[in-house]
């Protein structure tokens, strides 16, 4: 039996032991990297250091909401703007694996540029069983290549610490619950965030059309599990197709993109099952989507695949 408050207790232990001298968190304010720095708090106080980084991927409110949060848990932390280097890093970069190791890669340029400062000596990393079994290695096949796994580069300088390395997204929540971090139901975001629910080049305007897009996804489905209607989903999120199509706003033939909307149930991310979401739900989702977007998204569909064979994510 899965014991929560002794693997907090056993980890802050192991990581004062192990880290001797200043470390550098990656926070993105999901429930893995919270529960991470919220134990290595523990061990390290202001030794640690926990660095978000606006990529410019983010959710709607996502920074400031993270910055909040960071705070109200006491933890010594930055926020650091480095979307501007991320947009170029990834300009013309189409493939979903490119792009992961190119985001990854970025994270710890940004990390070692921010280490320095402090002369911080060790990474700390919210990664769990899921991340690097899917990224592969050994006899494992690489499903997909988990930013914070596949994409770390040969030469990073730092030591790497990752506290919740043998935990399942549902032993993470008890974690969380464990030690009262507020995000401890929140659903997973991936690391590369938006930029892979773009299907294409992530550019300044597919991320905007994709940000409102999932704001609405995850408003409209929170208003109709407050009201009853459906249980809330593991997640929920849109995805920016690169299919356009011909479409009608009033009596103008319009041409716009495609959005789909996925929402699935699971209980440690390895496999999942689509959720039977309320068509007055999805009714509300498509017509919100296409009345606030009408010249850029002209069609929104629902994605019923299981993981397998799809994943949770597109890409």
């Amino acid at each position: 039996m899965f014991d929560p408050q002794k693997f907090i207790d056993d980890q802050v232990e192991k990581t004062r032991s192990e880290v001797k001298g200043k470390a550098i968190i990656a926070a993105s304010g999901g429930v893995d990297s919270t529960v991470c720095a919220a134990i290595v708090s523990r061990a390290l106080g202001d030794q640690l250091i926990a660095v978000y980084v606006d990529t410019g991927f983010m959710r709607k409110g996502e920074t400031k909401a993270v910055d909040g949060m960071l705070k109200r848990l006491g933890v010594n932390h930055i926020v650091v703007d480095a979307s501007d280097e991320y947009f170029t890093a990834l300009e013309g970069v189409t493939d979903p694996e490119s792009k992961r190791k190119i985001i990854g890669e970025k994270f710890i340029r940004v990390f070692e540029r921010e280490a320095a400062k402090s002369g911080a000596e060790y990474l700390v990393q919210g990664t769990i069983a899921p991340d690097w079994i899917e990224s592969g290695g050994g006899l494992r096949d690489t499903i997909k290549s988990h930013h914070n796994v596949g994409g770390l580069p040969s030469d990073m300088s730092m030591k790497l610490v990752e506290p919740l390395r043998d935990l399942y997204k549902d032993e993470v929540r008890k974690v969380a619950r464990a030690l009262g971090i507020e995000v401890a139901e929140r659903q997973p975001f991936p690391g590369p965030a938006l930029a892979i629910r773009i299907m294409g080049e992530p550019t300044r305007e597919s991320v905007d059309i994709v940000r409102e897009a999932c704001a609405i996804v995850e408003e409209e489905i929170e208003k109709a599990a407050a009201a009853g209607k459906m249980n809330i989903p593991w997640q929920y999120f849109a995805v920016l197709l690169p299919v356009k199509s011909v479409g009608v706003q009033g009596d103008v033939r319009a041409y716009g993109y495609t959005i789909a909307v996925r929402a699935v149930e699971s209980v440690d991310a390895m496999s999942a099952t689509y959720m039977r979401i309320p068509h007055e739900v999805l009714e509300s989702i498509s017509t919100r989507i296409t009345n606030r977007m009408k010249a850029k998204v002209n069609r929104v569909v629902y994605d019923i695949t299981d993981k397998p064979p799809a994943t949770i994510e597109w890409e």
